[in-house]
Formats: structure tokens, sequence, C-alpha cells
């Protein structure tokens, strides 16, 4: 009963699970916290909201550069995503890709990646020959070099990446 009267304070040592030589300091993200006492009171300045992500001419131009529209060989790889992706661009051969593999793609309950487009009609055509499919806007690039991929429109599954 008397340990419940006593306020304990616990530490122990900081354990590095993981680090990829790429780590930052919190402390920049910390300000917001700091006490503001005696500091002077500021009349808060009325900023029209930004839309931001929510605005899709936010989102142009979408770009990869490291991706190009082309052809692509069939092979298997090692990584075992959960979910099948595809990377698509707005172009002509992007855009016949989607219609033709439209309803596989649904089956197999794959997710798009938009990597390339320039305009608003761009997004519309796209959206338009998704009819349901999830396309998101973003860039490929990181993923290309992860995979080795340099084209699109390209479908990469748990065991595979094909057009």
């Amino acid at each position: 009963m008397s340990c419940l009267l006593v306020p304990v304070t616990a530490r122990g040592d900081l354990t590095v699970i993981y680090d990829s030589g790429h780590t930052h300091s919190i402390a920049p993200f910390l300000d917001v916290f700091e006490s503001r006492e005696g500091m002077p009171k500021q009349n808060p300045i009325q900023i029209k909201p930004s839309l931001g992500a929510a605005d899709p001419k936010a989102w142009l131009p979408i770009q990869s550069p490291d991706l190009t529209p082309g052809p692509v060989l069939a092979r298997a790889h090692d990584r075992p995503f959960t979910r099948p992706f595809f990377l698509i661009g707005s172009d002509s051969r992007s855009r016949q890709w989607l219609q033709t593999h439209r309803d596989r793609l649904k089956e197999i309950g794959a997710v798009g990646m938009l990597v390339q487009a320039e305009t608003m009609d761009d997004l519309r055509t796209i959206a338009r020959l998704a009819d349901g499919l999830s396309i998101l806007p973003a860039s490929g690039s990181d993923i290309a070099k992860a995979l080795s991929v340099s084209h699109y429109p390209v479908l990469i599954s748990a065991h595979g990446i094909e057009q």
C-alpha cells in the first residue's frame, strides 16, 4: 500500500532498433510545445486556407523523370508486395493499356499510380478510363529505381513485373 503513495520515476536506457544513417533530430518539431509565457500576444492573422492536395491543379505537373512510356519485359522479382499496383502515364500507350487491362486490374484489386500528367484534361481522361479503379497521382521515380523499371505502363504484382 505504501508503494502507491510514493511517486516513482521510471527511467531506462533507450535502445536503437534501426538507424538508416539518415536520422534527424526531433528537436525542431518540439518548438511548438515550448512555453510562450512572457511573450507578447500577437493577433492571429487571417489566412485563407489552401486546399493543397485537395486541389487537383496543385498536383500538376506530375513527373517521373526516370520513367518513359515503352515496352516492359516480363520478369520475376523477390519483393513480396501485399497488393498489386501499376504505373501509368497519360500518354496514348498508357491509356490503351488501361482500357485493355482494366477488368483484370479490378479483379486482382490493383491500385494505380499516375506517374505522368501535364494538364487537368489528362487527369480527367485517366479518371474516366479508370472507371472505378483507384489511381493516385505520384512520382514513380523511387519505385522505378528500386525495381529497375524504366518504362510504363507496368503492373507489379507479388511475384512479377509485366506489361
